[in-house]
């Protein structure tokens, strides 16, 4: 799972009990921290959907059951920092028919289609369609520890976004244009950082006002390519959500942007 779709993986035929009556194909934590319910099918299947949000009811109705299973599995500090704010649905089968393709549209969650194949013993992951989901997810057993009343919220990649230079907005609107013009590539807002990704992340973008610097994480083997400092790093082992285990490049000009395509284009390819 970690290796096709990015999800870390948790349990597999996980029962959900009298009221929802089913057993989930799998579940796993993604690279953002999200909770991930997987439902597979052979072939072209019509309830395959209806059975991933009947399965959803249930997440959100065992917030703290998923909580001790992830604690069991990837420990207490990956517990404590799962994001529930929009739960996923992956469902991965033979087809999906042009209503499917449509019908998770009008949804309202976050819903990935991915279709397979396979080619001798190889086996292949497509897109087929994805949707953020705007629908607010409904409160389960669990709720979220109360902000102490002096606390400030966090800042949200979009407020630092919002409140750059206009030099710095003018090269993130040059870099999104350069990720999202491979084919496939989708952008999500999470809270620290924008997302780019196909069925997993290609890049995560942060945005650094003070030293006027685009941070980006990308998919790619330390070991694989030339590190330089003050531009790129190694970022294994720091813990870094998005994506864990890659190069970090910082973007402070257009010179920078061009020197990075490169770097960009093998971490699309090696999604």
């Amino acid at each position: 799972m970690e290796a096709m779709l990015g999800v870390r993986f948790l349990a597999s035929e996980y029962a959900t009990g009298s009221r929802h009556r089913g057993r989930i194909d799998s579940l796993g934590l993604d690279e953002n921290g999200t909770p991930v319910i997987v439902e597979y099918k052979r072939t072209r299947d019509h309830n395959v959907i209806n059975q991933a949000l009947s399965y959803l009811s249930w997440l959100h109705d065992h917030q703290s059951q998923f909580e001790n299973l992830t604690r069991e599995r990837l420990g207490s500090e990956t517990a404590q920092s799962i994001d529930w704010s929009n739960p996923r649905i992956v469902c991965i089968a033979g087809g999906f028919t042009h209503h499917d393709l449509f019908a998770v549209g009008m949804i309202g969650r976050r819903i990935d289609l991915v279709t397979y194949r396979l080619f001798g013993d190889v086996l292949t992951l497509q897109l087929a369609a994805s949707v953020p989901g705007t629908a607010p997810p409904a409160r389960g057993e669990a709720e979220p520890a109360p902000r102490p009343a002096n606390a400030a919220p966090p800042k949200s990649v979009q407020q630092y976004l919002n409140e750059a230079p206009q030099d710095l907005k003018d090269l993130y609107a040059d870099l999104d244009e350069v990720l999202l013009s491979h084919g496939g590539v989708q952008k999500e807002m999470q809270l620290h950082y924008i997302a780019y990704r196909r069925i997993k992340n290609v890049a995560t973008v942060r945005v650094q006002t003070r030293s006027r610097v685009l941070v980006v994480n990308l998919k790619l083997d330390p070991d694989s390519v030339e590190l330089n400092d003050g531009f790129s790093r190694d970022i294994r082992g720091l813990g870094c959500l998005g994506i864990r285990d890659g190069v970090e490049v910082r973007i402070g000009s257009y010179a920078d942007l061009e020197r990075a395509r490169n770097l960009i284009q093998q971490s699309v390819n090696a999604a």
